[in-house]
């Protein structure tokens, strides 16, 4: 079974799309001079790899609808990778990261080509500066490439709403998970800590990942009443699902499959589901582990493995990948209920139910 995400040969379409945008840009700040080169190779970067996941699904949102292939849906589809691109550039300067995708995270990059160039002042507030800037001109790319894609305008105008709430409800559910990495866990019942960790993943990522892609391209097409409330149902499990096994990857994942660090989200202490259900699960002696090292940014390749020992023995890995499971199921029971969509694109988005949840990076 071939990959989903390369159906219509999707993927190296839509690389043709940014690439083809990024050098529009290129243009349009030539009169800036070479200063601002490092500013676009940032984004150029970024945007010549990864999964183009939310790309697929504006994709075949819009052929569920019986919308027609075309170079300007892609260039629709694309927007799609230039948003994550602002969230992941903005996402590594708040966990501090220093990788992604196998690469100096972008403030890393920026800090580099400071210090290489001798310049004045702090290269690390140099760094943080420059990603703030290119993340924020991938969030104002966006709105130029949704608007400019092609498609007709009225559809446009029908999807504008799930668009806007789309890139509001991501910038606050980063904020979300900001606030959670701040408030205390300690006392609390697993429930609470699990229903926290939840709905960070909801807003921070389920939507943005799954369903809000979806629904643009559905809602552009002219889907609406029962079938968009199914396609809404599919978008969040699975979104959920996703990221559930994302967060398993950031404990577990392999480095040279995942492009991160091994343990990388250990040492950023993140409080994923994954660690909620550690926490509840492990026996006293672990919990004091989870406790004393998590968060830790100079956590070695031991103190990784042991508590990846102790979240293994807590149980916590079994419940994840249960409720993984469960909620993939959901999705596709949601999509076969699915009224008067398109049958090859519903095929797709049924592949893609498994491409999203099984896999390893």
């Amino acid at each position: 079974m071939g990959n989903p995400l390369d159906a219509v040969d999707l993927r190296a379409r839509v690389q043709s799309a940014l690439d083809a945008f990024l050098d529009h840009q290129r243009t349009v700040l030539a009169e800036l001079g070479s200063d601002v080169d490092d500013l676009v190779a940032a984004v150029s970067t970024l945007a010549s790899g990864g999964k183009r996941i939310r790309a697929a699904f504006l994709y075949w949102g819009y052929r569920a609808g019986g919308g027609p292939d075309s170079d300007a849906l892609v260039r629709l589809a694309a927007a799609m990778e230039v948003f994550q691109a602002a969230a992941l550039i903005h996402d590594d300067v708040m966990d501090d990261s220093d990788v992604r995708r196998g690469m100096p995270a972008a403030h890393r990059t920026f800090a580099a080509r400071h210090r290489e160039r001798g310049w004045d002042g702090s290269a690390e507030r140099f760094g943080l500066s420059g990603a703030i800037l290119a993340g924020n001109l991938c969030l104002n790319w966006t709105e130029e490439l949704y608007a400019t894609c092609g498609l007709p305008g009225a559809e446009l105008a029908r999807a504008r709403r799930a668009f806007d709430t789309m890139r509001t409800q991501l910038m606050a559910g980063q904020f979300l998970d900001v606030v959670e990495s701040a408030r205390p866990w300690a006392g609390l019942p697993e429930a609470e800590r699990v229903a926290r960790a939840h709905r960070v993943i909801r807003y921070k990522s389920a939507k943005y990942t799954v369903e809000h892609p979806l629904l643009i391209g559905a809602t552009a097409a002219g889907v609406d009443g029962d079938a968009l409330a199914v396609l809404s149902r599919f978008g969040l499990d699975l979104g959920h699902a996703f990221q559930l096994r994302d967060d398993v990857l950031g404990v577990f994942g392999d480095p040279d499959t995942t492009g991160k660090p091994a343990g990388d989200d250990l040492r950023e202490g993140k409080r994923t589901v994954l660690v909620a259900h550690a926490l509840a699960g492990a026996d006293a002696p672990g919990r004091r582990l989870l406790t004393d090292l998590l968060g830790r940014p100079d956590l070695d390749t031991a103190q990784v493995a042991a508590l990846r020992e102790v979240i293994v023995a807590s149980g916590a890995v079994d419940a994840v990948e249960k409720e993984i499971s469960v909620l993939a199921d959901r999705a596709r029971e949601a999509l076969a209920d699915a009224p008067g969509l398109d049958p090859e694109a519903t095929a797709v988005l049924a592949d893609l139910v498994r491409a999203t949840t099984d896999r390893s990076a």
